[in-house]
């Protein structure tokens, strides 16, 4: 379970470090283009840690996938970045492919 968290707070902070890139200004800003090398650093820490039990493949799927799912919602509910009905699709087919992975038994070494 420990493992688990390890990949939610490595997704938090993968997303919360692209977010700072964006604020960063095409890495002008020095402030959110700091905090965005800082961020993204312990977010591959904790993936690390995740990655003790977890196989890399489910692991690196699932914060690779929710990581852009979550920073793909926030571009259109925060920034208003324009949105479509193929793009929401796709955000759902990740979803169900995350979903799948985990329910295929993969998830539980």
């Amino acid at each position: 379970m420990q493992s688990w968290i390890y990949l939610y707070v490595a997704i938090a902070l993968e997303v919360a470090g692209t977010i700072a890139l964006k604020f960063s200004k095409g890495m002008t800003v020095f402030v959110p283009s700091a905090l965005s090398f800082i961020l993204y650093m312990a977010s591959l820490s904790s993936l690390s840690f995740a990655l003790r039990q977890i196989p890399v493949s489910v692991a690196y799927a699932i914060w690779a996938g929710l990581g852009s799912t979550a920073v793909a919602l926030i571009g259109i509910f925060y920034f208003r970045e324009p949105t479509s009905m193929f793009k929401i699709l796709s955000m759902v087919l990740v979803v169900i492919g995350l979903v799948g992975l985990n329910l295929s038994g993969a998830a539980r070494h």
